[in-house]
């Protein structure tokens, strides 16, 4: 079996972290066939000045036995952005054409519902190839969107098969007209060679925290919608009982997209800024260490797909608090894991938080629970649906063997 995977959210070597969790399943997905990766960049006139960190990405880089490829695609700026998913097919069909030559691919292996699934839905009815889509955490936004919601429709009902990472995810795609049969839900899963328990006291000398510090952490994007101002917001409130507390923030920031300001802003404005420390993007394996560091782990999101990340936590032993979004409760499932409470309820937020440091729980059910969803058992699940929509025996290895990845360089 040949898989052509399309992603515009895909680790690359500006952005090492953007899209870990696609790479993880891929990465398992090319040891039982042959994939190779189109990642394209989104492209228009003066992109190094508006989007300077997709500036120095190489053409195709190589990563764990696969290629990826890094063309460019026509992305027109702000209000034009409900274009996206035709542009990049219509750019990106000529690049296709030449690849196929070289890499006979079976099926297209789309993740996101936009622009991905309606690019690669276009692309597959011009290439005769079944496409099978993967929706993650945007839909939940794109939905109320009017010129986008009707090609989402479209793609997700012309797809061989479509996979939801949660629950939550196939109802909302249920929600605008695709047939729930037709999806299936198989959740992301948790690296438990990486995400492992360990010594706190290690963890914080490793990263140079604090010993005698209570740490809550949040590990996530620098955008507004992962509430890191929000936890902050509550800080003065939690001082009172916890004089001792630190608010640790681990994650990067996008141009015209960053909420550093915001969070800076808060903490100043309630004289905090000594308690909050923001340390930017940090690699993929060293973010266990953060997370075993902490005393708990918090994240005030408003919107989520599956939050990999609170699986993340609990691996290593570390409860978590975070809102009833999306596919949180899925994770959160049951009494020990962790607090989940309204989003945007800043009241409710508090005393959980205050719950989580204060209960004693138990590490060994946090880390049995994650380690239960392995990224092996969700391939597994993937291969089987590609399988099928190939018309193929699912009992049988799907590797086909002996394709060699070409050298050539990617142009749009």
């Amino acid at each position: 079996m040949r898989v052509l995977t399309l992603s515009t959210v895909f680790p690359n070597v500006r952005q090492p972290a953007f899209g870990v969790f696609v790479a993880e399943r891929i990465r398992r997905l090319a040891r039982h066939c042959d994939v190779s990766v189109v990642a394209p960049i989104p492209w228009f006139p003066g992109n190094r000045w508006t989007r300077p960190h997709w500036s120095g990405v190489p053409a195709t880089e190589g990563h764990d036995g696969f290629r990826i490829y890094h063309p460019k695609v026509l992305c027109l700026p702000r209000y034009a952005k409900w274009t996206d998913g035709a542009l990049y097919a219509a750019s990106l069909l000529p690049f296709l054409l030449r690849l196929r030559r070289r890499f006979p691919f079976d099926l297209i292996d789309a993740h996101f519902a936009y622009p991905d699934g309606v690019a690669a839905a276009l692309l597959a009815g011009l290439l005769s190839v079944p496409v099978v889509i993967t929706l993650r955490g945007s839909i939940v936004r794109l939905r109320h969107y009017p010129l986008h919601r009707p090609q989402i429709g479209w793609a997700l009902r012309r797809a061989a098969r479509v996979l939801a990472v949660s629950q939550s995810l196939k109802e909302v795609a249920a929600g605008i007209g695709v047939p729930a049969e037709h999806i299936r839900v198989i959740p992301n899963g948790v690296d438990a060679d990486v995400f492992v328990p360990r010594e706190p006291a290690d963890a914080r000398r490793a990263l140079g925290l604090p010993l005698d510090r209570t740490v809550i952490l949040t590990v996530g994007g620098l955008n507004e919608g992962k509430g890191q101002h929000r936890v902050v917001g509550v800080l003065p409130e939690l001082v009172k009982r916890f004089p001792d507390l630190l608010y640790v923030i681990v994650g990067g920031e996008r141009p015209g997209d960053s909420s550093r300001a915001l969070i800076e802003s808060a903490a100043a404005r309630l004289g905090v800024t000594d308690r909050v420390r923001l340390v930017g993007e940090r690699p993929h394996d060293e973010v266990a260490t953060w997370l075993a560091a902490a005393d708990l782990f918090c994240l005030a999101t408003r919107s989520e797909g599956w939050a990999n990340v609170l699986l993340e936590s609990l691996a290593c032993g570390t409860p978590v608090v975070s809102t009833r979004v999306g596919g949180n409760a899925e994770i959160v499932s049951r009494e020990g894991l962790g607090i989940l409470v309204p989003a945007r309820d800043d009241r409710a937020l508090t005393a959980a938080i205050r719950e989580g440091l204060e209960r004693r729980w138990d590490p060994h059910l946090l880390v049995a629970h994650a380690q239960a969803h392995s990224w092996d058992s969700a391939v597994r699940g993937v291969l089987d649906e590609f399988q099928r929509v190939l018309g193929r025996d699912a009992g049988h290895d799907a590797r086909v063997g002996g394709v060699a990845e070409p050298e050539a360089e990617a142009r749009p």
